[in-house]
Order: structure tokens, then sequence, then C-alpha cells
């Protein structure tokens, strides 16, 4: 029931053109797919993982906000549900009761398929009666799955016990999720997007900050490469970690952060930079002997690395003279290589 209170406050948030102006405007995207929100109970992280036979899903059907909730809005999408939703629950709606305010402003409701979670890990989620077939979804504990134009109407339920059962943080849950409502047939169009978003449930942080906010825009294996951008965006996320620690002062657990992110990628995978800046940092440091073996592994990659090395002590990344930069240089390129060319 939509009280007098629940539409005060949807009014109160909403400062833009109610939802049925805005679908007369525009054009209503026909996403249709298969999606979940959920939030882990042990970290207090919401998220938002979603997969479709459709260019860039994760541009629309995506959303989410720290300390707020998750929104999933698809079929025949209207954008707005997303951060109208995220509005709602920040005056303190719960997720239920901001759907059902955004459902009642909306005449063509029936085509909308949308879910959100609420920072208290309740759930909510709607398939109007005009979505194509198979359609439905799954209300569990700390999460809701749905679906339309589905192959099998198996879909969404095979989303909740794989998420239920899943081991890992909310971002590898999510991911199981989405891998299962593949097995069971997926898209009845097949594969082409993906997106996954995971945030902090931590309120105070600023509506930007994001754990993960990953998307695979077009792809013969969406779900497969999400799951490999998730690990690139860990190395990257312990390689920042360094960073953090270092202006701290803290440099060994900086150095040991940037070796886990090296653990994550190959040297290959990323260039050699990662390797690189923690040789960087171990140089800083006047820890030379250490740090060559590993210019030994960067320089391998890219010679260019060996250039950029003049280059650091002018920004204040590298506190060693020139006769310091000549002897790694000299040392760790690889043999054969042309001799490196200083910057001025």
């Amino acid at each position: 029931m939509v009280t007098p209170v629940t539409l005060a406050a949807a009014l109160v948030a909403f400062a833009s053109p109610p939802l049925h102006a805005q679908a007369a405007r525009r054009a209503v995207r026909p996403l249709h797919t298969f999606s979940i929100v959920a939030m882990d109970s042990a970290s207090g992280q919401l998220g938002v993982a979603v997969q479709s036979h459709w260019f860039s899903v994760g541009s629309i059907v995506s959303w989410a906000e720290p300390g707020i909730g998750a929104v999933a809005t698809q079929s025949f999408v209207l954008p707005a549900y997303g951060p109208r939703a995220l509005a709602l629950m920040r005056t303190g709606m719960s997720a239920p009761q901001a759907l059902r305010a955004l459902l009642a402003g909306d005449p063509d409701s029936t085509t909308r398929q949308v879910a959100m979670i609420d920072a208290r890990g309740t759930a909510a989620n709607h398939t109007g009666s005009r979505n194509i077939r198979e359609a439905g979804g799954r209300l569990g504990r700390w999460y809701a799955a749905q679906a339309n134009l589905m192959a099998r109407n198996t879909v969404w339920d095979a989303m909740g016990r794989a998420f239920e059962t899943a081991p890992g943080d909310l971002a590898e849950r999510l991911l199981a999720a989405l891998e299962a409502a593949q097995r069971e047939g997926g898209d009845i169009r097949g594969r082409q997007s993906a997106a996954l978003i995971v945030v902090s449930g931590d309120r105070s942080l600023p509506p930007w900050e994001k754990i993960f906010d990953l998307r695979v825009e077009d792809s013969p294996d969406p779900i497969g490469e999400l799951h490999r951008l998730v690990w690139v965006a860990r190395a990257y996320q312990a390689a920042n970690r360094g960073d953090e620690l270092v202006t701290r002062g803290q440099v060994d657990s900086a150095i040991s952060a940037y070796a886990t992110a090296e653990a994550i990628l190959p040297d290959s995978a990323v260039n050699g930079e990662l390797v690189y800046w923690r040789a960087v940092t171990l140089a800083d440091r006047g820890r030379v002997d250490e740090a060559l073996p590993l210019f030994r592994r960067a320089f391998a990659q890219d010679t260019a690395w060996a250039t950029l090395l003049w280059r650091l002590p002018a920004a204040g990344l590298l506190h060693a003279d020139s006769a310091t930069i000549a002897r790694i240089v000299r040392e760790a390129r690889p043999a054969g290589a042309r001799p490196s060319r200083r910057s001025p």
C-alpha cells in the first residue's frame, strides 16, 4: 500500500518530472535481461550484476550507491527508476516502499521489471504482466533475482540458489548467480554485454565511490570477460593500496600490497607496470639491490620503463641521483636491448 507519507516523500525526492512524463518524452529501450541485486551480510557491501543480449546493458540497468542500496531496471526499461529509487532510499524509505512509490507513478508499470535492495538488506522486485516470457523473479534473504525473455522459467531460481551457496565476497557471488542463469539457458536471444557494480555499506562515502564498477559492452562471452575484469580490478586495487601506504610512510606494507597485485596478474598482462612501481618504491628508499631484479622484469616487458625512470625525480617519485639511475638502467636492461634514452 502506498500511503500519503510515502507519496509525500516521493515528491520531495523528485526534483524532476514524473516517470510518466519522462517515458512520454523518450523512446523506452527494450533491455531484456537477467540481473541480481544483493547485499553481503558480513561486509555490508551492496551490489548489482546483469547480463543481456543488448549492447552496453550496464549503462542503463545497473545502479548503486554506498550505504544506500542497489537497483536494476530492465525489460522495457525506464532508466529513471535507478537514480530515483536511490533518492527515495536515501530519505529513509525501504526498498519495498521505494518500489511501490515508483510503480504508482508509472502508467507503464506493467512493462517494467525492477529490483532494488536497501542498506538493511531488504529486497523487492516487480515483474509487470507485459514482460515477455519467460519472465519472473525470486526474493531471498539479502537478494532479489529477476529475468525476462529467458529460454526457460528456471533462470531466476537458479540465480538465487547460486547466490545463496556460492563462496567468496559479494562480487564472486554475484558472478556465480550470472553464471547459473547462463547455464539454465539465459537470454533466449544469446549473450552480448554484462555489468557489475559493488559499493561499500558505508553511507559516509561519496556516491561515486565504488569497489567495482565494471562493464563489458560487446562480447561473445560477457560473463567470462566480466570475471576476468574483476581479477584485473583486484590487482589494481592492491596496487592502489600500495600507493596509499607509501603516502603514509608505511613502505614495507606498501611493498607487500604491490607484491599482492603482482601475484594476481602476470607481468605480461600489464606490460610490467605493477612490478615496476614496486621497484621504484624500493629504489626511492635506497634499496636498489632489492629493486634491480624487479626492474629487470619490468624492462623485459618494455624498455620504455627505463626511459621513464629518468623522469621520476623531477616529479618527486624517485629520490635518486643520475649515477644511481644510470646503474639501474645499465644492470636491469635486457641483454641486447638498446640503451634507453635519457629524458632532459
